[in-house]
């Protein structure tokens, strides 16, 4: 009886040990963000099994239990070859790098639809979750200057203005998870809106390099910035189904003090996912080996009821920068089957008051001309709601509908100096949006997607005027016509073809109609016309080609038009543009065009090198500018106090601008990796008398250089980056009017010098859920402005961040 229980035991024993073989489940995971792969390739050496992973990043491996090595591959991460007999050491989960340089195989949704980089010929721009990571931008503006190929201005510390080929603010579009974030008072000017999103909430972002107007719509001129958050994943069973992080970050140069949480649930069908981010920023501090023309010696306080000007004890410290902002994202999955797969997301950002630091540092003879400039809190919110099917209909095999909520408020208070009334602006903009993208993959050689959009924005805006010395306010005219809408319906589709594996053919149109509607208030001020009314239709296209070699060459060319039709901010706007001169609205003005042609060519050795270069030529026809203009027949009308030049936006002027892009990774022996890009662009814009003068959205030449370092928990990054000179005669014509903005050059006149940085970056893994990050940036402490910005660039920075989860 003993012998025969002892039997059955070992009979139990050796099935519960043999169990692995014979239905093994595995878990392929990101090895920076820990989400799943879905769709992960595992195969064994004489391919004679192959499978994905499913929704969870999971797949069944028994049917390669005779297998000695598993092949394990995703796109634009390294592949593993991995013994069998190490998988239970490995608690069956399987962590992938992203791979070590920018491979064709990465995938990329610039078309809104996921698909390898290699197979568009749109020159297109990436950044990673792993890069993000080790390199700790603070914004997403800082974020988006990783890529090497977007120059960012800043006129504040809570500021951040992307330039893409030559164009910036309301000529490039802003897209979050797909919805469009641009609107109705996007402006001409340099904008932060792009500050709103929260850089430890985002997953990959791509930048289209010139027009995408096909795909997106007006606005998308020089480019457009995607921007994709984090997404809730359902969690492996056998996992706990909570997992979170903890991030904290302390930076130096403007005692930046960050904490970040994030909590993801997942079981069953339902994934939850919770962020929240607080950051603080004192007064950002410069460096101290520069330009003396960028201190800051005195600056405004108010003393007893009185505006004194105080001597600053430490010209290197730019007080009157500091700000807070604080982010929230909620976001909600439900996957009933493997056909549909509906999510909620909700993001908020909001800030404290943003001092206006390039205006606080404007001079008015020997003293300062404002006693405050402020931008008022700063409120975003979006409610984002997806739906995404997989059929084998006639008319689609994926769908996705969305439909989206967006509120943007933001509010300015100036006031000048020894002046006792403060005026305050304030707008909010409410935007629906609905898009429809279906894709269809006709047969092995052919692929369509097509869609629609419909955009509705609707503006509020007021004006108060108070005295802070009696405590009275009264209305003050509002910055833009209150009640004003304006709204764009457009439709698309983009065909693409592959005669043969080397070659894949392309072509889109998509038409749009946009809509404005505003009525003026004539309290304030006597205008001509009591409305504005536009009805504008824009047909926009693309068309490419793109060759691919086996030994590695790729060539691409695209032909493309962008086209952006006037909003409420072009149409309606009263506001001071420059001291003594004040733009007033004008109703008549047309869209503006964009034809553009890129060429670009790379050339990869295996995974070892790549070196790619793109030129590129941008015409913008009608170009929307500013020029003197008269109101009732007058050159000038009284603004705010003062008497100010009355001007206009007007479709005066043909501009164009064209440029070379530049790039090599290699993979270096023992670790080490080398990464260079470069960028030099040239602008025109044609000025009344039919001469030409320098675009003010065109870059310098810039150029940035990474020593790279990776080896199992370890990575560090020394990075040098270099921008040229822009003499005198190089700046456009309203930089060159912004001489406390710049340097002095031998003649006494703005110039903007050249300056070259060095910053020292690391990243160790600890342990699985904890690491530890942070650097010096700026290691020589110089004092330096990038070009157009209007605060100067942090000096000596020291970066220090702790990442703990579980």
């Amino acid at each position: 009886m003993k012998q025969t229980i002892h039997r059955s035991w070992l009979v139990i024993a050796s099935l519960i040990a043999s169990f692995p073989l014979l239905g093994q489940t595995i878990t392929v995971e990101s090895a920076v963000t820990r989400d799943a792969l879905i769709g992960a390739s595992i195969t064994d050496p004489s391919f004679a099994h192959a499978m994905v992973t499913d929704n969870r990043g999971q797949a069944d491996i028994s049917p390669f239990r005779s297998s000695d090595t598993l092949i394990i591959s995703y796109l634009g991460h390294d592949t593993r070859h991995i013994l069998y007999s190490d998988l239970e050491q490995m608690e069956f989960k399987i962590h992938l790098q992203e791979s070590s340089i920018l491979l064709g195989t990465v995938p990329v949704t610039a078309t809104r639809w996921s698909q390898p980089m290699k197979r568009s010929a749109q020159a297109l721009a990436v950044i990673r979750p792993g890069e993000v990571r080790l390199q700790n931008p603070q914004t997403a503006a800082d974020l988006l200057g990783l890529s090497g190929q977007v120059f960012i201005q800043k006129s504040q510390l809570g500021g951040g203005s992307p330039m893409i080929r030559g164009f910036a603010a309301n000529r490039v579009l802003i897209s979050v998870d797909g919805v469009r974030m641009n609107t109705a008072i996007f402006r001409s000017g340099n904008l932060q809106n792009v500050i709103a999103l929260d850089p430890l909430t985002l997953d990959q972002t791509e930048i289209i390099l010139g027009p995408g107007s096909l795909l997106y719509g007006s606005d998308a001129i020089g480019g457009v910035m995607l921007f994709t958050t984090r997404q809730p994943t359902l969690i492996p069973a056998g996992d706990s189904p909570l997992r979170g992080q903890a991030f904290m970050r302390f930076a130096s140069a403007s005692q930046e003090k960050t904490i970040h949480l994030d909590l993801h649930y997942g079981k069953g069908k339902w994934a939850f996912l919770t962020s929240a981010t607080h950051t603080d920023y004192d007064d950002l501090r410069m460096g101290r080996h520069g330009p003396d023309e960028y201190l800051r010696p005195s600056y405004v306080q108010r003393l007893e009821s009185r505006d004194t000007v105080i001597t600053n004890a430490d010209p290197t410290l730019q007080i009157g920068s500091g700000y807070r902002q604080f982010n929230v994202m909620q976001k909600i999955r439900f996957m009933p089957n493997d056909q549909w797969d509906i999510e909620y997301g909700f993001h908020l950002s909001t800030t404290g008051d943003v001092p206006r630091y390039d205006r606080l540092i404007r001079p008015k003879g020997n003293t300062l001309r404002s006693a405050e400039w402020t931008y008022g809190p700063q409120n975003w919110q979006m409610h984002h709601l997806e739906a995404e099917h997989k059929a084998d209909s006639p008319l689609f095999d994926h769908l996705r509908l969305a439909l989206a909520y967006q509120y943007s408020g933001e509010s300015r208070q100036d006031r000048d100096l020894n002046k006792p009334i403060r005026y305050i602006r304030e707008e909010a903009v409410d935007a629906w949006s609905l898009n429809i993208d279906l894709h269809r993959s006709i047969d092995d050689k052919q692929t369509l997607s097509y869609g629609l959009e419909g955009v509705f924005n609707t503006v509020s805006s007021s004006g108060t005027d108070e005295n802070i010395t009696t405590g009275i306010a009264v209305p003050g005219p509002s910055r833009y016509p209150d009640g004003s809408t304006w709204s764009s319906w457009g439709g698309y589709a983009l065909y693409q073809y592959h005669p043969r594996e080397a070659w894949v053919l392309e072509g889109g149109l998509r038409y749009n109609y946009i809509t404005l509607d505003a009525a003026f208030d004539p309290t304030f001020y006597a205008l001509p016309f009591a409305t504005a009314r536009q009805r504008n239709g824009g047909l926009t296209g693309n068309a490419g080609v793109t060759w691919q070699s086996t030994s590695g060459w790729q060539v691409s060319a695209m032909g493309s038009t962008g086209f952006r039709s006037p909003n409420i901010d072009d149409v309606g706007k009263v506001f001071d543009s420059t001291p003594g001169s004040v733009v007033v609205p004008y109703p008549d003005i047309r869209p503006e065009y964009a034809w553009s042609a890129n060429l670009g060519l790379a050339r990869t050795f295996g995974e070892r090198l790549k070196v790619d270069l793109n030129a590129w030529y941008t015409l913008l026809d009608d170009a929307l500018v500013r020029r003197d203009f008269t109101l009732n027949g007058l050159d000038s009308i009284l603004y705010d106090g003062e008497l100010s030049r009355v001007q206009a936006l007007q479709n005066a002027a043909q501009a164009k601008v064209w440029g070379i892009q530049g790039g090599l990774e290699a993979v270096l022996p023992y670790g080490f990796k080398l990464r260079w890009r470069g960028s030099w662009q040239k602008g025109e814009e044609e000025l009344e008398d039919g001469s030409t003068a320098p675009l003010r959205h065109a870059a310098p030449w810039t150029t940035m250089a990474q020593l790279q370092y990776r080896r199992t928990a370890w990575q560090f990054d020394l990075t040098w980056q270099y921008q040229a000179t822009v003499e005198n005669q190089d700046l456009a014509p309203d930089e060159q009017g912004k001489d406390y903005l710049y340097a002095k050059d031998k003649d006494g006149l703005p110039y903007a010098p050249p300056w070259s940085i060095l910053h020292l970056k690391a990243l160790w893994q600890v342990r699985e859920y904890i690491s530890l990050s942070g650097g010096i940036e700026n290691i020589l402490d110089v004092r330096y402005r990038p070009y157009s910005s209007g605060i100067s660039a942090p000096g000596r920075n020291v970066i220090v961040g702790l990442r703990i989860g579980f």
